[in-house]
């Protein structure tokens, strides 16, 4: 177990780069399977996520090697069709075997993924996906997919599931003739997924859209692929920043995605940044103010599918509102655990009530002070990391180990930027 201790009150300045995007470099790592040929992965992030997908892969036969952000997976002499029970508690991820290994080798059983306790994470829209291309899934305690005829199918998935949809994409590039798939995922992460797959000559259409057409293919070659950077490390240091007072630069920033869905949240609170020359930079001593909405109206952040505002993301805004002038209502609409967390700002002093497990209406700005807290997950850890940095006193975080699953070394990395941050094994 391990602890973070931080004393806050330290402005954050500096330049970020973020690592490669975690949600991409999962169902990366898994569609390596589908190939007998390497499978070459740059800018990969260094965190426990990623070290259990590649665990899972040695252990099932495939020969990794990992060489500081690169990582090589050679999947030609799987031996192995069942996925230990102890790797897969480790990682949510873990499902992402269940298409490809069946599509590919034939047969595959796991067992029920780890991840983060947010709410419900139904599996459904996986299975059912599965099955219409021809998938048998059978079990309880434990998960069987066996290939019978795999085939081409329309699908209409019953919720834009991420994860459902990677899984069901990625057995979808080798079923004869031409699967459609609507109401599917559409997030940054899968559009790298789907660029990557057709790099290895995969056949897919209308990617970033919720409607695809991939018309299947005999087998794929091996590719190298640089993993997009990860928005949602972005953010949350661009917030850290915000609410210390602090300045931020951060290269190799997306217009598009930076001036848009995860910007339109931030400038309700006041935070605001500007991209020139393809670095975001963020000013500093921004005094964070909400901005009503018309007639001024309390507003509301909420969050959904792409391209609404990702729910990784709420738990950081929450914080920032604490240090925003103002009142806002959060509505979290994806899980329903997502805002349990509030109970420790609570206890660090802020203004918040509780209406519901999705709704929580902020009042700020409120002066924070430092508390013995543990961490629940890997965004709401975060969250509290930025708590402690901007609150009075010291605080300690315990289960900081959850907070490594999704972020690379950062208490390092906040202390490369001014913050007052140990960690404590």
């Amino acid at each position: 177990m391990a602890r973070l201790i931080i004393r806050g009150g330290k402005r954050l300045s500096g330049v970020h780069k973020p690592p490669g995007n975690k949600n991409a470099a999962l169902p990366m790592l898994a569609a390596a399977v589908l190939t007998d040929e390497p499978v070459r992965l740059r800018n990969i992030p260094l965190i426990d996520d990623v070290f259990a997908m590649l665990e899972i892969l040695d252990d099932l036969g495939a020969d990794v090697s990992l060489k500081d952000h690169t990582v090589t997976v050679h999947a030609a002499g799987l031996r192995k069709r069942r996925l230990r029970d102890d790797l897969c508690k480790k990682v949510r991820s873990s499902i992402l075997f269940a298409g490809p290994m069946a599509a590919r080798h034939g047969r595959v059983t796991l067992f029920p993924p780890g991840g983060d306790v947010i709410g419900r994470r139904r599996l459904d829209t996986h299975f059912d996906g599965l099955r219409r291309l021809g998938i048998r899934v059978h079990g309880n305690h434990h998960y069987s997919f066996r290939r019978g005829r795999l085939a081409a199918a329309d699908i209409l998935l019953d919720e834009a599931g991420v994860t459902a949809t990677e899984n069901i994409l990625m057995a979808a590039v080798l079923a004869p003739g031409v699967t459609t798939l609507f109401n599917a995922a559409c997030e940054p992460h899968v559009q790298d997924l789907c660029a990557m797959l057709n790099r290895m000559g995969a056949r897919i259409h209308g990617i970033g859209t919720n409607f695809l057409r991939i018309r299947g293919v005999e087998s794929l070659h091996g590719v190298r692929h640089r993993v997009a950077p990860d928005y949602i490390d972005a953010c949350s240091f661009i917030a850290a920043a915000a609410v210390t007072g602090g300045s931020l630069r951060i290269p190799g920033a997306a217009p598009g995605l930076y001036d848009d869905v995860v910007a339109r949240p931030f400038r309700k609170l006041g935070v605001r940044w500007r991209i020139r020359n393809g670095a975001l930079r963020l000013p500093p001593g921004q005094r964070l103010k909400v901005r009503d909405d018309f007639g001024a109206a309390i507003p509301k952040i909420e969050d959904g599918v792409w391209p609404n505002f990702p729910s990784d993301l709420m738990s950081l805004a929450v914080v920032v509102a604490t240090q925003a002038e103002g009142s806002v209502l959060f509505f979290e609409k994806m899980f329903e655990s997502r805002m349990y967390f509030a109970d420790r700002l609570i206890a660090m002093g802020a203004r918040i009530v509780q209406c519901d497990p999705h709704r929580v209406l902020v009042a700020g700005p409120a002066r924070l002070h430092g508390i013995h807290m543990s961490s629940p997950d890997i965004r709401a850890g975060m969250a509290l990391v930025l708590a402690a940095l901007c609150a009075r006193g010291e605080s300690v975080i315990e289960n900081a180990q959850s907070i490594d699953r999704g972020y690379e070394r950062v208490e390092q990395e906040l202390r490369r930027l001014g913050a007052d941050i140990t960690r404590v094994e």
